[in-house]
């Protein structure tokens, strides 16, 4: 997270068609994409660049209205942090809390950006993640999204140390608290939760919460690996994402799901059936984004967001002559095996390419781009800062105190 600021400010819409494009190859018809901005000033101008890339590309995409307001380097006050680091970094490091835009600022945007809003482009509410968002902003979040219907997403309990902090400055629960303020309904996504104990899973699923699990992202950041079979049997609903973090950095939600059923058939004793694994993949997880839209199924009246995939190059070694297609489907289908992607109606992908945009001609460019701009990477510094981080986890200050609420 630190090296995160060095990253180039560039055009927004080549960030966000590029990606798209390249999700659309790997089979992806509906995503939910949260925002981080890169200039808090600009947002509305980045908006508008995702949702003009979305339209472009064909997906249809949810786009998380970021909500950031506090612990900007660690879960705690950056001032203890100070004292792991080098005299020469505190003022450096003090700057980076600087300048938060607080919700009720980053609400007023909500009208502006839903101007937008179409087909391929809906509006969501994103805080975060709760070591992000103060709890008054959670409210107003809460209330906002009652009152517009709007959908809320938010990681949530991802590392250990996120569930420690929480722990610390909810004695009587975090969840909860997120029951108490109204936040705790199926307009709700939370992603990760890998660290959920058995009465939080109960409770989610009581009040009709969806998970989004990120198998790959939570084995690359040593996050650990989220129970499915326990969501499952608790009765909570999951569906798959990638984080923006797939493990060959390729985007293949095809093998994802092949990943995450390995990691849980070999971590629980009730191993998830084919049939419940490939629903979270083509139903659950769009309508997180969507809503129950009637997709997921190909019959007459639902939408035509259809797949295609080369099944004879993965049965070209298999003997039987009427295969089983789900489990050859989830042991073997990767991005390779993309043929074709239709969405709205629109083939958007032939021969497993995008064919709606250039996507190589827009890598090229968005590569140009941010080497003619370049960073600010300043490589001894951040990893000064890591180590300096390292130790503010491994002294526990994470969990020292209460976070003083910002001012409204």
């Amino acid at each position: 997270m630190p090296a995160l600021a060095a990253e180039p400010r560039v055009d927004p819409y080549l960030r966000a068609a590029t990606a798209f494009a390249r999700m659309a190859e790997s089979g992806i018809c509906a995503t939910n994409h949260c925002h981080n901005t890169q200039d808090g000033k600009r947002l509305l101008e980045e908006a508008q660049g995702v949702a003009r890339a979305a339209a472009d590309v064909g997906i249809r995409v949810s786009f998380a209205l970021p909500f950031f307001e506090r612990n900007p380097l660690v879960y705690g006050d950056t001032r203890d942090l100070l004292p792991h680091l080098p005299a020469e970094d505190h003022a450096r490091t003090l700057a980076a809390g600087s300048g938060f835009t607080t919700v009720t600022e980053r609400l007023a945007l909500a009208d502006a950006i839903a101007e937008w809003e179409s087909d391929f482009f809906v509006l969501h509410y994103g805080p975060v993640g709760p070591q992000w968002v103060t709890d008054r902003g959670m409210e107003l979040i809460a209330e906002d999204s009652a009152r517009r219907g709007r959908r809320v997403h938010m990681h949530l309990f991802e590392t250990r140390w996120q569930r420690e902090w929480a722990d610390a400055h909810y004695p009587k629960g975090y969840l909860r608290f997120l029951d108490d303020i109204g936040l705790l309904t199926s307009r709700l996504t939370l992603a990760h939760c890998v660290w959920l104990r058995p009465a939080e899973i109960e409770l989610l699923a009581e009040r009709g919460v969806t998970l989004s699990i990120n198998a790959s992202s939570n084995l690359r950041l040593q996050s650990g690996i989220a129970p499915a079979a326990a969501y499952l049997a608790g009765g909570l609903r999951w569906g798959i994402g990638l984080d923006g973090m797939a493990l060959d950095d390729d985007e293949d939600m095809l093998r994802e799901i092949r990943l995450l059923r390995h990691l849980a058939r070999a971590t629980s004793r009730e191993p998830i059936s084919d049939a419940a694994l490939f629903d979270a993949a083509v139903r659950v997880g769009r309508e997180t984004i969507l809503g129950d839209d009637g997709g997921g199924a190909i019959e007459a009246g639902a939408p035509a967001d259809i797949l295609w995939l080369d099944f004879a190059a993965m049965t070209r070694d298999v003997i039987a002559a009427n295969p089983d297609p789900l489990p050859i489907l989830l042991g073997r289908m990767s991005r390779l095996h993309v043929r074709r992607l239709m969405v709205a109606g629109r083939m958007i992908v032939e021969d497993g390419a995008c064919r709606t945009v250039d996507r190589p001609g827009l890598e090229r460019e968005l590569m140009a781009q941010a080497r003619c701009v370049g960073g600010s990477y300043d490589a001894a510094y951040t990893a000064r800062l890591r180590a300096g981080i390292d130790a503010f986890y491994a002294c526990g200050c994470h969990q020292k105190g209460n976070l003083a609420p910002l001012e409204f």
